[in-house]
């Protein structure tokens, strides 16, 4: 047995074994135990990795003998983040973008002909006092858009310039960069974990042709089982139509070729993290009123060799997508700026989660989708962060904070959509979620995963983004406390673990009694 003791609050999010998310009103009413003399302890079975006892420590009965204790110092427990849409594996650097966007340049493409590699100067402000002269070496044109304004697509950026470089990469070099970014300042997984992530949905998308998607699948399969983090990964080959294709080429591309390899590969025993399939339903890339129904042909095709269709809807524009995803039973959709009431009611009905990303709304001045109604009309709403090669945001929860500033969400449904709602959307609720007796909280599949001590729930959302320092690995339990004044002064308590390894298991928060916030990571050693 596995005791977590001395604990001040317990944010159960549900206190029984089988609810599977909440929605409405529901969202805003978080089991939480609390107790000023930090009597409280969670109880887990390692035997069978399920919790089995949450309350008072009086309570919890006679201990074996070889129980193992774990100190929560008057902290709050909480279940840790899912993070419900990434895009983790790529190759290709487009910070160059960004002053193009701030000059204007809008997301999608117009990128017929004409095309020259110049240089050019960007307006900075509205006023045109400013301006910033860039030498891109890119393609640069020059459209109509209420003004002018250089769109990125078109000046060969965007998913293309991306595409280009995760082609020409290694499968090797794209796993060591999954590890750490080229300039070797951070690792990617890492900083999702010690932000308090410890599982995540991660697409393909920037290969689009057969072998490079398939190099990225294993690239995300490779991870799932070596880096300290649970992956449902996404096969998402329509994200786009490559540069020299249809989209009735793509869909055939898809459906006649990769698909079929994922099964085979599949049945070998190989891609075991590939779960589910995505789809960039949007005007110019994959439709919905096309001949042939492009983006069903592409989820169905999914579907036929059980995948869960999980994919982007009606972000940039309005075509329908959502209802198509609801007729079919997707499990979850991404984005929804766009989204009509008509969506809305048709989402609520097939139970399809709403998997809003509010850093990308932010990052590229979209209208947010309508999170109040969504929510308001009993839509399963979960967050993620859309961690890509566009949105460089690893933090859950940052994601939290924009939620409830841009999207009106109040801290409870927040912290809902971004557990137990999440976890629904990537089919991992029963045992990535709450913290209550018969939910499981161990489990042998993964080697590193975060259990973390830090400050309270309330001004985890509110700092913003905190970054917690440290990951579980193999063999002891220790608890590691970093002051956020002095990252070197660390106190330590290690206790023999059993065979079983975190996974999702939960976060400790907690602030120290000098008004210093003070980071605790447990971990297995």
């Amino acid at each position: 047995m596995l005791l977590i003791k001395n604990l001040r609050q317990i944010v159960q999010v549900v206190d029984d074994s089988t609810t599977e998310y909440l929605i409405g009103d529901a969202m805003k009413n978080l089991k939480i135990l609390s107790s000023p003399d930090c009597t409280l302890c969670i109880a887990i079975d390692t035997k069978t990795g399920k919790i089995s006892y949450v309350g008072e420590e009086n309570g919890v009965g006679i201990l074996p003998p070889d129980v193992e204790v774990i100190d929560g110092k008057g902290g709050c427990a909480l279940p840790s983040f899912v993070d419900g849409h990434t895009h983790p594996v790529f190759a290709g650097d487009r910070v160059h973008e960004f002053a193009m966007k701030l000059a204007g340049a809008t997301y999608n493409e117009a990128s017929e002909g004409g095309i020259s590699m110049k240089d050019i100067s960007l307006q900075y402000d509205t006023n045109r006092e400013l301006q910033i002269h860039l030498q891109f070496l890119m393609f640069v044109k020059m459209v109509s858009l209420n003004e002018s304004c250089y769109q990125v697509q078109a000046a060969g950026g965007g998913i293309h310039f991306t595409t280009d470089k995760t082609r020409e990469a290694s499968e090797e070099s794209l796993f060591r960069d999954l590890e750490k970014t080229k300039d070797q300042l951070t690792q990617i997984i890492t900083r999702m974990v010690q932000s308090g992530t410890t599982t995540i949905e991660a697409k393909s998308g920037y290969g689009l042709d057969e072998d490079t998607e398939m190099k990225m699948l294993r690239v995300l399969d490779r991870a799932s089982s070596s880096l300290p983090i649970e992956i449902s990964s996404t096969f998402c080959g329509a994200h786009a139509v490559p540069r020299g294709s249809t989209e009735e080429k793509q869909t055939q591309l898809i459906v006649d070729r990769v698909i079929p390899r994922i099964a085979e590969a599949k049945k070998k025993g190989e891609l075991k993290s590939v779960e589910n399939i995505d789809v960039f339903c949007e005007t110019g890339n994959f439709g919905v009123q096309s001949t042939g129904i492009f983006s069903e042909k592409i989820l169905r095709a999914g579907q036929s060799i059980g995948l869960a269709p999980n994919f982007h809807a009606e972000e940039l524009t309005y075509i329908g997508g959502v209802e198509m995803g609801a007729r079919i039973g997707a499990r979850g959709m991404s984005h929804l700026e766009e989204i009509s009431q008509e969506g809305i009611i048709s989402m609520a009905s097939a139970k399809s989660a709403a998997v809003l990303l509010p850093s990308t709304a932010f990052i590229l001045r979209l209208t947010p989708p309508p999170a109040r109604k969504i929510i308001d009309s009993g839509v399963i709403v979960a967050l993620g962060s859309d961690f890509n090669p566009n949105a460089h945001c690893l933090s859950m929860p940052m994601i939290m904070s924009l939620a409830c500033i841009t999207m009106k969400l109040s801290m409870e449904e927040a912290l809902v959509a971004a557990t137990i709602n999440s976890a629904y959307s990537i089919g991992r609720v029963l045992a990535y979620s709450s913290i209550s007796i018969g939910r499981i909280l161990l489990t042998r599949s993964c080697q590193d995963l975060p259990m973390v001590l830090s400050p309270l729930v309330d001004r985890l959302i509110f700092f913003f983004s905190l970054l917690l320092d440290g990951i579980i690995s193999s063999t002891k339990w220790e608890i590691t406390r970093i002051s956020s004044t002095s990252l070197s002064r660390r106190e330590r308590l290690c206790i023999e673990s059993s065979e079983y390894h975190s996974s999702n298991l939960l976060q400790i928060l907690t602030l120290s009694k000098k008004s210093t916030t003070e980071n605790f990571l447990i971990k297995l050693v």
